[in-house]
């Protein structure tokens, strides 16, 4: 159940990021080139979030094991 939590939990902060990212698009139309939007972009603090909610689903994620051949879920039943 904390992995399915954890999941959620960066799947939000993934998703927080990426429509700030979408939003900061803008700065395109009042002149900014490509690497001055991607300069901007890594400076902020609402921008990097995304790639911690990334962090954490890849962490909430069950590890394979090689000997497997059904589908694991998240929490055991």
């Amino acid at each position: 159940m904390a992995r399915f939590f954890f999941f959620l939990v960066g799947f939000g902060l993934t998703l927080i990021g990426c429509i700030y990212i979408i939003i900061y698009l803008n700065l395109t139309t009042i002149g900014y080139n490509f690497l001055e939007y991607v300069n901007f972009i890594i400076r902020k603090p609402e921008c990097l979030i995304m790639i911690l909610g990334i962090i954490l689903m890849f962490l909430s994620m069950p590890k394979e094991e090689k000997d497997e051949l059904h589908i694991r879920y998240f929490f055991k039943l």
